[in-house]
């Protein structure tokens, strides 16, 4: 399938072109056809003439000068072919050139005066045959067939000669007109790939809307991508609003709940339903907080988001040298000073900040974080170098509420979303080992 437009468009006017000049052919080859044929009527039509005003009648009998005023019937070796017939179709008279010609042709008497026509020998040949009767010539009553020929073969050759031209000239134009077309359709396709480049703009998140310096037949398409786009940045305002305030309303319900637990916790024979109602409890907050975080960074329908990776590292390594300071773990960066990330930035803290807080609680004392460009995308790994993550378990501790470490607070739910972000972004997620010795998280986002 051809997906280029200019392409589409090309071959579609190739076809159309080719087709017309098809068409146009035979009658352009039969124009010239009759024009050549009134050409050789009208050359005939003057050497008769000629021969007619060079006869004259003594006593009964045609007598034509032994040089007649055209030279061309006085060389053996010029294909001029004139005949003088009778009224009783006898020839009385012809011209040096017919020499070596054998020709069967017998004139006729109806009174029409002329008659121009194409006639076949025997032997295969044609000739154009111009006929005309003469009733008074040199002032004296006497009835003459005057005929002028010319053979077919030269009339057929200038027309194979003009119809060589013909090709020859309708191909150079053909190449011509192509060529005016591509640069046609190339300045006229200028306003699809201008609209092209802004909607990459947007798209990397240096352009809010499509500008009005478009052709009138596009301003239709593009105010409605511009409402799309306003339409878009509106609801999701709207939902981020609408997600602030559902986790500030319900904070304040299960902070009441906690309480009524840990009360209901101090009675012992209450004790029983305190565990299950703090169970719940946590439950709902592991529940609300993961829906949460799902739904808040999910990816932009329109726009695609390119991050500066090195600074957000820097910032979520430096919050996290003060939370583990009395660990000491190093952290090394291997990527390229300007290294980019096809994602949301909120995202990327989220997925960054669950996946590294995990590598300083579980690493011995070092964690690597590497890119690796290539033209099939860019590939983000965070390894460490502790116990790392069983096989049989790897698939396990991507769902929600699942946990490996015990030994730590938290809800289970980081990894999850992490998992969730890498989805909405069309990236993939694959867990290994890491040759430090740890796990090794590799994020795999596909070129854009």
């Amino acid at each position: 399938m051809i997906r280029s437009l200019r392409v589409r468009l090309m071959l579609a006017a190739t076809m159309l072109a080719v087709l017309f000049m098809l068409a146009l052919l035979p009658a352009m080859q039969g124009a010239f056809s009759l024009a050549l044929q009134d050409s050789i009527e009208q050359r005939l039509a003057s050497d008769v003439t000629t021969l007619i005003s060079a006869a004259r009648v003594e006593n009964g009998r045609l007598v034509m000068p032994s040089q007649l005023p055209d030279e061309r019937f006085n060389l053996t070796d010029f294909r001029l072919l004139g005949y003088i017939y009778d009224r009783d179709g006898k020839l009385v008279w012809r011209s040096k050139a017919t020499q070596e010609e054998q020709i069967n042709y017998k004139p006729r008497y109806d009174g029409l005066g002329n008659e121009f026509a194409r006639i076949r020998e025997s032997n295969g040949q044609e000739f154009f045959v111009y006929d005309v009767e003469v009733k008074l010539l040199g002032g004296k009553s006497a009835a003459f067939s005057i005929v002028a020929l010319q053979p077919v073969r030269e009339y057929e050759t200038t027309l194979e000669g003009l119809r060589e031209n013909l090709y020859l000239g309708f191909g150079a134009a053909l190449l011509v007109l192509l060529a005016l077309l591509w640069i046609g359709l190339t300045w006229g396709l200028k306003a699809l790939r201008r609209l092209s480049q802004e909607l990459d703009e947007i798209e990397g998140g240096t352009r809010e809307s499509l500008t009005e310096k478009h052709p009138r037949e596009l301003l239709r398409l593009t105010g409605s991508l511009n409402r799309l786009l306003l339409s878009e940045r509106q609801q999701r305002s709207r939902y981020r609003d609408s997600l602030d305030d559902l986790a500030h309303s319900l904070k304040t319900p299960l902070a009441v709940l906690q309480g009524v637990s840990e009360d209901m916790a101090q009675r012992p024979q209450e004790r029983d339903q305190a565990w299950v109602l703090q169970s719940q409890i946590e439950r709902m907050s592991q529940q609300i907080s993961y829906q949460l975080q799902r739904a808040s960074l999910r990816k932009s329908g329109l726009v695609r988001h390119q991050v500066r990776l090195q600074p957000v590292l820097k910032s979520l390594c430096d919050t996290l040298d003060k939370v583990y300071r009395d660990k000491h773990v190093r952290v090394t960066f291997d990527l390229p000073e300007h290294c980019y990330v096809p994602i949301e930035q909120g995202a990327l803290l989220e997925m960054l900040g669950n996946l590294l807080e995990n590598a300083y609680r579980l690493c011995l004392g070092e964690v690597r974080v590497s890119v690796r460009e290539s033209l099939a995308g860019v590939e983000l790994c965070v390894e460490d170098d502790g116990p790392g993550v069983p096989l049989d378990q790897r698939a396990r501790i991507l769902e929600r509420g699942e946990r490996l470490d015990a030994q730590h607070p938290g809800q289970g739910i980081g990894l999850a979303v992490v998992k969730d972000i890498i989805e909405s972004y069309n990236a993939r997620l694959a867990l290994g080992d890491s040759p430090m010795g740890g796990a090794a998280f590799r994020i795999h986002f596909p070129a854009v």
